[in-house]
């Protein structure tokens, strides 16, 4: 935890005051849940769209009656809760309903929506479409869903009528078969934008294409080739002319901000900070009357480009390592997750050599790692840094020194200038770090949610980190890739067998239904206009309350 006069060092070991009775307790604590009672109503009036005076009154009065006996600290702390919400910045012709990047509008994962809480193959169904092989997440844009896949060499982008689920059109381009990458990544993981119109693609073994809405090829950018063992798979967004893409390899990597009209780069910046790979997809801050900022989470550090200019504004450090999860914004506050533990994540070089050199050559070759180690085997090309069929000591201890960062979900002050990493962290939660980092977070009414592998749900205070509640999504456990989306006051969580479990959306959560496919996804859900979307590895689901 960075130190400083205005840092908070926080327990995450239990629920506040939602698990009890809120005039339980001596007077500071009684005032202190008041105020915690009162931020987070009128926060969750704010995020649902019903800010009412009232709530924005009653917070401030408690935020008086308890700063009286509050140190600073605690007093910055619930001036910047006052201001939690969803900052969004859309798509550049995207209507409200439209779901039009990875997570929906601005990575939010919420959409003002009616959907089923109950659904599967023969209940509250559309229709289903087969579709060929992918794992990146559907978006919707006015009439259409676009998806992408791969069926070999072919990279293929898909457009699909939002009532009937027959496809449009289906476009191609070739890909590189010769870059192998991570089994368990495809070159069809990245998920498509839209401006409201047009389409925007990447495909991690090619570059970007983008297609009209009739399926005319409008541009395409040949990007790489990419130094990456698992393969890239963030996401493109799009802030008003511009197409964003961030490339975070082993070396090399950058953002570019490419001409959504011609597809000519305006800019491309290299990122030295980030060392080794991610997957983050960035989100667009929108301070009112400020300028927009890109937020880019990476390893050791998050940043906020100048959209127009490429340049850095401020950036926080001692993050940790390979983030997948997208961050998510409340005005003013960032909320990101990431990779990392205080030691080593495996053992030393010499135990290795000592399990796995069958040979005694002072190096480990691949068959002997799948061999000595089963769940690292597939992973061999992370560690063999040259590729040349051997880990030696240098690249083992690279990346083992590499494992230790800093870890967990934080909650980040956003503005300033340069370095801000010891006066921005709000706060730390370690707790949430390993197989939570895969899935991105949620803040829905004024609380945090996120998933691990398991089905372990954790609920979180967004002011302080603290811990409402943890617990099992039923039956569905496994592994989760797929982002947790939230519309009509329910929560939805995707496994990897494609059962999706719908939780009521509060800080002490129950679970709905379990709704099961019987197919495997990796892919976000979308949803737009009363309806569910939901990707599996061979099939697009449409759901409904009222099906035709």
């Amino acid at each position: 935890m960075p130190v400083g006069t205005t840092h908070l060092s926080l327990s995450v070991t239990g629920p506040t005051f939602l698990c009890g009775n809120p005039w339980h307790g001596d007077a500071d604590s009684r005032k202190r849940r008041q105020v915690d009672a009162a931020v987070l109503d009128c926060a969750a009036a704010r995020l649902s769209g019903r800010w009412r005076r009232g709530a924005l009154a009653l917070a401030r009065a408690s935020a008086r009656l308890y700063t009286q006996h509050a140190s600073m600290p605690r007093q910055l702390l619930v001036a910047a809760v006052l201001s939690l919400g969803v900052s969004v910045s859309s798509s550049v012709g995207a209507a409200a309903s439209d779901w039009p990047r990875f997570r929906g509008p601005n990575g939010s994962g919420v959409a003002d929506s009616a959907v089923p809480t109950e659904f599967g193959p023969g209940k509250n169904i559309d229709w289903r479409i087969e579709l060929p092989f992918g794992r990146s997440s559907p978006i919707v844009v006015q009439d259409s869903i676009y998806l992408t896949a791969v069926e070999g060499r072919a990279r293929i982008t898909l457009a699909i009528d939002r009532k009937t689920g027959q496809i449009r059109w289906r476009r191609e381009i070739a890909g590189d078969e010769a870059r192998k990458i991570y089994s368990g990544n495809s070159p069809a993981s990245s998920t498509p934008v839209s401006d409201g119109t047009n389409v925007y693609a990447f495909f991690g073994d090619f570059g970007l294409v983008s297609y009209a809405p009739d399926g005319r090829e409008r541009w395409r950018l040949k990007l790489g080739p990419f130094d990456s063992f698992y393969g890239l798979s963030g996401s493109p967004v799009v802030l008003d002319d511009t197409v964003f893409l961030v490339c975070d390899q082993n070396s090399g990597s950058f953002v570019v901000a490419v001409d959504r009209h011609s597809g000519r780069p305006r800019w491309r910046k290299d990122r030295p900070a980030a060392k080794t790979e991610s997957f983050s997809t960035p989100v667009v801050l929108a301070p009112p009357g400020g300028t927009p900022q890109l937020i880019v989470s990476g390893t050791y550090r998050l940043d906020a480009y100048d959209p127009s200019t490429g340049e850095i504004i401020w950036w926080v450090g001692k993050q940790g390592i390979n983030p997948i999860a997208t961050p998510v914004l409340g005005d003013g506050v960032v909320f990101a997750s990431s990779n990392g533990s205080d030691a080593p994540g495996y053992a030393g070089f010499d135990q290795l050599l000592e399990m796995a050199d069958k040979n005694r050559d002072g190096k480990v070759a691949a068959a002997e790692l799948a061999a000595a180690m089963p769940d690292h085997g597939e992973h061999f090309g992370f560690y063999d840094l040259n590729q040349d069929g051997f880990i030696t000591r240098n690249e083992w201890d690279f990346r083992r020194t590499e494992s230790v960062s800093e870890s967990g979900l934080v909650a980040i002050a956003t503005g300033g200038h340069g370095d801000r990493s010891n006066a921005q962290l709000l706060w730390r939660n370690k707790k949430i770090h390993a197989n939570y980092s895969t899935t991105s977070p949620l803040l829905y009414n004024g609380v945090l949610y996120i998933v691990k592998g398991g089905g372990i749900m954790t609920t979180l205070n967004p002011a302080t980190g603290d811990t409402y509640k943890v617990g099992r999504l039923g039956s569905a456990l496994g592994e989760y890739f797929a982002s947790p989306v939230a519309a009509d006051g329910k929560v939805y969580f995707t496994n990897v067998e494609g059962v999706v479990t719908v939780v009521k959306a509060q800080p002490l959560w129950e679970v709905l239904s379990s709704n099961d496919l019987g197919e495997q996804t990796q892919a976000t859900p979308a949803v737009a206009d009363e309806h569910l979307y939901i990707r599996t590895h061979k099939a697009l689901y449409s759901f409904s309350a009222q099906p035709k």
